[in-house]
């Protein structure tokens, strides 16, 4: 029998993602050029946010952690498909142009500052990060594989997260990543 906190916070993710879900098809059409593509990545990165939901801290800016998925999964889909060749059709266009939320540079330049932050890590700290985000399995799986307590990732995860929100706040109010698309 599932008790109450689950739900709420199984209501929550639904919430959260519901409100963010054009921005991040709108989000992920710019990366792949393509709204099926950009629909099933959306279907997989929302399967893997949910997944994840659990290192997630409510009160923070879901719609940048959401991102930060959408992004890796576009990556993998893009890597997988690298041999494919894109051919932007005028319906494509079109519907590029009807899907765009009126805030999409703001969130290519928080995914701008986003990628000039994930670089200013240290190799141990992004590998981590893409072994939460990228690999299956819960965090828990994830601290047996590396012999660590979960706790422990979870505590460095949820300080990489902070970092790297402050650092794209940081970056957004200097408007170091405006504009770089």
């Amino acid at each position: 029998m599932t008790n109450q906190p689950d739900i709420d916070r199984q209501a929550e993710f639904v919430q959260l993602l519901n409100v963010a879900h054009r921005r991040l098809l709108a989000y992920l059409v710019s990366l792949l050029g393509n709204l099926q593509d950009a629909e099933d990545v959306l279907q997989r990165a929302s399967v893997t946010m949910w997944k994840k939901f659990e290192v997630f801290e409510s009160g923070t800016d879901f719609s940048a952690w959401a991102s930060t998925i959408a992004f890796y999964e576009a990556r993998n889909f893009q890597r997988l498909n690298a041999r494919s060749r894109l051919v932007f059709s005028d319906d494509l266009l079109e519907t590029l142009a009807e899907e765009r939320l009126q805030d999409v540079e703001h969130v290519d330049s928080r995914h701008n500052a986003l990628n000039e932050c994930l670089q200013g890590l240290d190799e141990p700290a992004r590998k981590l990060l893409e072994a939460a985000y990228l690999e299956e399995g819960s965090v828990v799986q994830l601290a047996e594989r590396m012999r660590r307590a979960p706790q422990t990732l979870y505590n460095k995860l949820n300080s990489l997260r902070r970092f790297l929100f402050n650092c794209v706040e940081q970056r957004l109010s200097e408007g170091l990543s405006t504009n770089e698309q």
